[in-house]
């Protein structure tokens, strides 16, 4: 038996019949189309799939879309405006702070959500917010460059590279 879920996910308003057992990440992938939340592990450990719903971070690989409903989500394609890549995505690019990419939307959604409650994060407190979200690929030493470098533009700081 189906469920009606009400929600808003990068600014606009969607309603579906979903069945029960739905994740919410299969919602935003299969039925929304928005494919930069990535499934990396299933089990909320890898951080791939992590989101803001109602301005926190949230893993959507482990959440029901019927836990959603009500709920704004913004993913990472909600992130840029009007064609301007969100400070974190432009520190991403511009510190190199990704190989392969897919990780990337997980630790920018979660440094978003870091951004948002600490403006001026240390370099510690910038890896105890990534601890939940695995990279395959680096070091991490060029994500905290980028987090580093978004908080820097943000708080209107020199950016230095």
């Amino acid at each position: 038996m189906k469920k009606q879920i009400n929600l808003t996910v990068n600014g606009k308003a969607y309603s579906h019949e979903v069945e029960p057992r739905t994740l919410l990440v299969h919602y935003l992938r299969d039925t929304l189309r928005l494919t930069g939340t990535h499934v990396g592990c299933d089990t909320s450990s890898c951080g791939s799939c992590t989101i803001l719903m109602d301005g926190q971070a949230v893993k959507c690989c482990s959440l029901l879309a019927v836990q959603a409903d009500g709920a704004n989500i913004t993913t990472i394609e909600g992130l840029a405006e009007n064609g301007t890549l969100h400070p974190l995505q432009e520190g991403f690019r511009e510190e190199h702070g990704l190989q392969c990419g897919f990780c990337t939307p997980g630790m920018i959604m979660t440094a978003a959500d870091l951004l948002s409650n600490n403006p001026d994060p240390s370099e510690q407190e910038i890896r105890h917010a990534l601890e939940g979200n695995f990279c395959r690929c680096t070091g991490y030493h060029n994500i905290v460059k980028s987090i580093q470098y978004a908080a820097n533009k943000i708080n209107k700081k020199e950016v230095v590279s």
